[in-house]
C-alpha cells in the first residue's frame, strides 16, 4: 500500500504480521530514498540548485487490519542549504558553509516542494549545538526565521548533549515536546470499503549530520507513538504495542539506510532494538565508525562515481577521434610481443631437453655399473 509516491533509487521494505490477543494485523515499513542528489556520505551534503536534499528518505509506516489501512509518513534529509564536508583523512572533517551562493533560494525551493507534497513541516534538527556542528544549527534556524513561512516549525534538540552519560531516557523530552503537533498531523486512514477516513496533514522532517543514526532513533520513537494510536483507533487493542518485531524492524531499517549512504550499519541500533544503551552497542559503534573512516576516505569516491554514472549525472562524451584501440598497428607494435613469445618458448624447450638429457645420463651410468 503505497500512499505517497516519489521518485526513488533504492530503499528498504519490512513486512511483518503481528498477533495481539488473537487479533492479527500486518505492519510494514517502506523507506524510499530519493534519486535526486544521490550519493554517499561526505561526498554529497546539503542541497542542489533545485532544492533537492542529499540522503532524502521518505519512510512510511503502514498498518492493515480487517481491510482497513493506515499510513504514517516521516521524512529525513540533509540540512537544506549549500554546505560540504569533504573527506580529508581527519576522523570528522569540518563542515564548510558556502559563502558565494544565495542559500535562501534553494532553501525555499526545498520547503516549497515539501509543503506541496506533505503539508505542514516540523523540522527536528538533532545536530550538536556546539563545536563544528554549531554553525550549521545556527544557519538552519536563521534561514527558517528569514523564510517566515507559517507552515514550517523549527525544533532544535541537541541529541548528544541530552543523551550524554547514557541518559537516553531524556529522548522522551523531545517526544513530549512534539506530541501535540503529532496529534494535530494525525495519519492517513482508509476503511475496508476504500473510503478515506483521515488525512495526514503534515510530516516531521528529521535530520542530524548524516540523517542516519540519531535520526532513525527519533523516527522510531515517533512511529511507535503513532502505531499505538492507530491500533486503538482500529479497535485492534487498547494498550501499548510491545511486540519485539517493532524495534527489530526499525533497527533493520536503520542499518539498510546507513549501508546505502555511509557503507556500514547504523550506530545506536542497540537502543532501537532494546530500548536502552549497552556496552556492547558502544563497542559495535566504535567498530562501525572505524570501517566508515576507511570507506569514506579510501573507497567512497569510486562509489560516488558509479552512482553519478548510473543516474546519468555524469555523461561520457564521445571523442572526435578514434580511440587508440581502434587505430591500426604496424609491425613495430608486434616486435616486442613476438620476441617475448620466442624467448619464452626457447626457455621451455631448454628445460624439457635438459630433463631428458639428465634421464639419459642416469640410464647410461646404471648400465655401466651393472654389466650383463
Amino acid at each position: 500500500c503505497c500512499l505517497i509516491n516519489m521518485k526513488h533509487t533504492d530503499g528498504v521494505i519490512a513486512m511483518k504480521s503481528c498477533c495481539i490477543n488473537g487479533k492479527i494485523f500486518d505492519w510494514n515499513i517502506i523507506s524510499r530514498r530519493s534519486c535526486f542528489r544521490a550519493g554517499v556520505r561526505y561526498y554529497v551534503r546539503g542541497i542542489d540548485s533545485e532544492g533537492h536534499a542529499a540522503n532524502f528518505v521518505e519512510t512510511e509506516q503502514i498498518v492493515q487490519y480487517n481491510g482497513a489501512k493506515a499510513s504514517f509518513v516521516q521524512t529525513r534529509g540533509s540540512i537544506p542549504f549549500y554546505w560540504s564536508q569533504r573527506p580529508n583523512l581527519k576522523y570528522k572533517p569540518k563542515p564548510q558553509i558556502s559563502k558565494s551562493i544565495n542559500h535562501l533560494d534553494g532553501f525555499q525551493r526545498h520547503f516549497d516542494s515539501q509543503i506541496i507534497t506533505y503539508g505542514k513541516q516540523v523540522i527536528l534538527n538533532l545536530v550538536n549545538q556546539k563545536g563544528s556542528e554549531k554553525p550549521l544549527e545556527q544557519a538552519f534556524a536563521k534561514m527558517v526565521n528569514r523564510l517566515g513561512n507559517g507552515m514550517i516549525k523549527y525544533v532544535a534538540f541537541d541529541f548528544h548533549k541530552e543523551c550524554s552519560r547514557m541518559r537516553w531516557h531524556r529522548l522522551q523530552i523531545l517526544v513530549d515536546m512534539v506530541a501535540e503537533m503529532q496529534n494535530e498531523f494525525g495519519y492517513f486512514l482508509v476503511d475496508s470499503d476504500g473510503t478515506v477516513q483521515l488525512q495526514q496533514d503534515g510530516t516531521f522532517r528529521s535530520n542530524c549530520m548524516d540523517c542516519l543514526d540519531r535520526t532513525n532513533v527519533i523516527q522510531s520513537l515517533l512511529a511507535r507513538r503513532e502505531v499505538n494510536s492507530c491500533l486503538v483507533d482500529l479497535r485492534c487493542h487498547s494498550w501499548p504495542f510491545c511486540s519485539a518485531l517493532f524495534p527489530a524492524a526499525w533497527a533493520d531499517n536503520a542499518n539498510a539506510c546507513a549501508k546505502q549512504y555511509a557503507g556500514t550499519g547504523a550506530l545506536k541500533t542497540d537502543f532501537t532494538r532494546t530500548g536502552r544503551r549497552t556496552q556492547w552497542g558502544l563497542l559495535m559503534d566504535g567498530w562501525n565508525s572505524m570501517i566508515r573512516y576507511y570507506k569514506n576516505n579510501f573507497s567512497d569516491g569510486f562509489r560516488q562515481d558509479s552512482i553519478d554514472l548510473f543516474l546519468g549525472n555524469y555523461a561520457v562524451e564521445e571523442a572526435d577521434m578514434n580511440t587508440p584501440l581502434h587505430e591500426p598497428k604496424d609491425w613495430k607494435f608486434l616486435t616486442l610481443p613476438i620476441i617475448m613469445v620466442v624467448a619464452f618458448s626457447m626457455c621451455i624447450i631448454c628445460l624439457l631437453m635438459a630433463g631428458k638429457t639428465r634421464i639419459n645420463v642416469n640410464v647410461i651410468k646404471n648400465i655401466n655399473s651393472n654389466p650383463i
